[in-house]
């Protein structure tokens, strides 16, 4: 059967469909506020007309070249074009203006094919067995997940700056419960805005933070890079060396957060970040500008891709947001997702899982022969430049739900990043909160409801132990880290005056 779906997707109408996907989806991903969501839902009507096979490859390919797409923004210009591309931008912008957004993007393009070769190659072949994993996992793991990931809160506050973060993901917090509460449906802090009662905008609130920001920071000068960007010299810099164990732990855990119903990209993103850092060797380097990140966080946001698809087409529930849209195109054609999908229609299941192989190699060579010219940007004089990306951040925002209170939202969260950012506080522990904020309470108050009332629910479940106890593990690091920090030199003093009496 699997020999028969290469074979049909083999057919010119299909092969077209693929590239066209991917090279739209690479484009969608790098627009800020134009996400895979939205462009996968767009082409369900347009896949209607089509055979079933051609329509899903044309949103599979989109899907692939958006998670890899969000990159380069958020590389070149600190502006992530998708949320998953968030711990991207920590690492990659410092390169870029390092004068190394060209190596930047190849380790991201890299990390993005294997992350994707990866998960893709376990849907293949262990679909319906991680099926059965997923629904092991419940809202009581869900909460414990979500802790998993606001955990990385403690990593990546910098040496001496760790109330300052973890004050940043309080805040972050703070903002997530804004809106309607998710289990009895009251209305907090909405000041009675209705543009708030479904709470703060994600996208616009990222755009504003890291976008505009870095924009308002470029006004004083002529240039992201002084230097001029050398093709040649892109072309012929090697791959940093070290970066396969970051790789295969971010595949690995993308992987496994994409299984996961109802978990997205951005936490496996983070998370896998968060552990890159501490397994580090070059801990001091993550923040300004470590491909080790990078390597990271896009192999964990690809690898979500396959892993998402997991319970999609074997549970018929949606992984996340895009796979949610990808099972709308599904039932339009009359495919159920089920074990008929493996059997009575598996030529077309396994060809579409076989097309993400494709488009996988479609984005890695379309990333590696435009990333020096992509890598110009960064020189393209600031006075082009500013207007140019703050136009396309206020339509990206304005296009997420068509209001121009997002607008808003983006231009205040801008300014409320510039003041953070003065202070010393941490971007990153504030995107944290925000996205893992209401995962975290939703979690917590349905497993109280399972649990009658008792936090036993937390303690007893498999997984939840199993959670624990990495969450312990993370933990440790940094807590010996800031023992050092505060207790090693106040006892330093004190040895040497005894030195002085003896």
């Amino acid at each position: 059967m699997i020999l028969q779906a290469f074979l049909s997707l083999l057919t010119p109408s299909a092969l077209f469909a693929v590239f066209i996907g991917t090279v739209a989806g690479v484009i969608v991903g790098g627009m800020p506020g134009l996400t895979a969501t939205m462009a996968v839902a767009l082409l369900i009507p347009v896949t209607y007309a089509l055979h079933p096979l051609t329509g899903l490859v044309l949103m599979g390919g989109v899907y692939c070249g958006a998670m890899y797409g969000g990159s380069i923004p958020a590389i070149l210009l600190r502006t992530p074009g998708t949320p998953a591309a968030v711990a991207t931008a920590i690492e990659g912008y410092p390169l870029t203006q390092q004068g190394r957004g060209g190596l930047a993007l190849k380790v991201s393009v890299v990390s993005s094919f294997i992350g994707g070769i990866f998960s893709t190659l376990v849907l293949l072949l262990t679909a319906p067995l991680l099926a059965i994993f997923a629904l092991k996992f419940g809202p009581p793991e869900y909460f414990l997940l979500s802790i998993l990931g606001l955990v990385g809160i403690v990593s990546l506050a910098d040496e001496g700056k760790l109330i300052k973060a973890l004050i940043s993901g309080v805040l972050g917090l703070v903002i997530a419960v804004i809106g309607t509460d998710p289990v009895s449906g009251s209305l907090r802090y909405t000041m009675g805005i209705r543009d708030l009662f479904d709470g703060v905008s994600f996208m616009p609130a990222l755009i504003g933070m890291f976008s505009i920001t870095e924009m308002l920071k470029l006004t004083g000068t002529g240039r992201i890079v002084r230097e001029t960007v050398d093709i040649k010299t892109i072309k012929r810099e090697p791959m940093p060396k070290g970066l396969g164990r970051f790789i295969a732990l971010g595949s690995s855990i993308g992987t496994l957060v994409g299984i996961l119903p109802g978990e997205g990209a951005t936490i496996a993103a983070f998370i896998s970040y968060n552990i890159a850092r501490q397994n580090s060797k070059k801990r001091k380097l993550f923040g300004h500008g470590n491909p080790e990140g990078i390597a990271a966080a896009e192999s964990g946001n690809n690898g979500c891709v396959g892993g998402s698809l997991v319970p999609t087409l074997t549970l018929g529930i949606p992984g996340n947001s895009v796979a949610a849209a990808l099972l709308g195109g599904l039932l339009i054609h009359g495919l159920i997702p089920g074990p008929e999908l493996f059997t009575k229609h598996g030529v077309i299941t396994y060809g579409f899982i076989l097309s993400m192989f494709l488009a996988n190699l479609i984005f890695l060579g379309l990333g590696l022969f435009f990333a020096p010219y992509f890598a110009r940007i960064s020189v393209i004089p600031t006075a082009l430049l500013i207007p140019g990306v703050c136009l396309f951040s206020a339509l990206g925002s304005y296009a997420m739900d068509g209001s121009i209170f997002d607008v808003y939202v983006m231009l205040a969260f801008a300014v409320l990043a510039l003041i953070l950012e003065k202070g010393g506080f941490s971007l990153g522990a504030l995107i944290l909160g925000l996205i893992l904020g209401p995962i975290a309470e939703t979690g917590f108050a349905q497993g109280i409801i399972i649990g009658h009332g008792s936090l036993s629910v937390f303690f007893t479940r498999g997984p939840c132990q199993i959670l624990w106890a990495v969450i312990v593990l993370l933990l440790v690091p940094p807590v010996i880290q800031v023992y050092r920090h505060h207790f090693g030199r106040k006892t330093l003093p004190d040895a040497g005056a005894g030195a002085e009496q003896d």
